[in-house]
């Protein structure tokens, strides 16, 4: 059961060909995917590598990876860790590995909001994002990277304080199998609990209703932690990213 959740959730991460090669992110703009995608479970590990991973040494992760025991510690690294690192070092420079905690986030949360929550999906949302569209985009989500009602990726929901947005919820990354929400607070809202009661709202969107839902988070942003446990979230895996 774990392992087949593991699977879900690499096939929503990424674009891959038809040899299970990591073409791209599964996100919109399809930006390069890591060199080396490690991910465990209790129930077993499993790697993908990028398209320009030559097959030779292709072969020789996967077989090492084959023999590694279960890991779902991201406290620990997993023991064939720095053979990998050394193969993919030969091909070029290993510029950077970054390990995640995975979260399997279970349909129709309830969280305590302390603002007006807005889903994409309704009409009111809708009409929202509309007149934002036609007009110029608030300064905070300027500062924030957001350029345009484009980057508002569906689905989501926001909090909203008055008029100004003060968290929101998206598909971070959207696919037939499985759907994993980002999530951004603000400056100026943080630490009141928003982050946690957009999640929970976006958990429950009718159109993320058939497939499985996931969260992720860095093992060093503890902010990110703290809304998974907010939300009572249980960890199912771990992910080593290689570029």
């Amino acid at each position: 059961m774990a392992l087949a959740l593991l699977e879900t959730n690499l096939a929503t991460a990424f674009v891959t060909s038809e040899t299970g090669r990591i073409v791209s992110e599964n996100e919109p703009g399809l930006p390069p995917g890591p060199r080396l995608y490690l991910a465990g479970c209790r129930d077993g590990t499993r790697v993908r590598l990028r398209h320009d991973v030559d097959d030779e040494t292709a072969r020789i992760i996967e077989a090492l990876v084959a023999r590694q025991a279960p890991w779902v510690d991201p406290a620990t690294d997993p023991a064939c860790l720095a053979d990998l690192l050394a193969l993919l070092a030969l091909l070029a420079p290993v510029e950077s590995v970054s390990r995640s905690i995975l979260y399997r986030m279970p349909h129709g949360l309830t969280q305590r909001a302390g603002a007006t929550i807005l889903r994409g999906d309704t009409a009111e949302g809708r009409a929202w994002l509309a007149r934002l569209s036609e007009s110029s985009m608030p300064q905070h989500l300027l500062d924030a990277g957001f350029l345009g009602a484009g980057d508002f990726w569906d689905p989501w929901c926001m909090a909203l304080e008055g008029e100004t947005i003060a968290a929101m919820a998206f598909a971070a990354r959207n696919g037939p199998r499985g759907a994993e929400v980002g999530v951004y607070t603000f400056p100026g809202f943080r630490g009141r609990g928003l982050a946690a009661a957009v999640t929970a709202a976006w958990s429950g969107l009718a159109e993320l209703a058939d497939r499985p839902l996931f969260y992720s988070t860095l093992t060093t942003n503890t902010s990110s932690q703290k809304v998974a446990a907010r939300l009572g979230l249980p960890v199912f895996g771990a992910g080593i990213r290689v570029s």
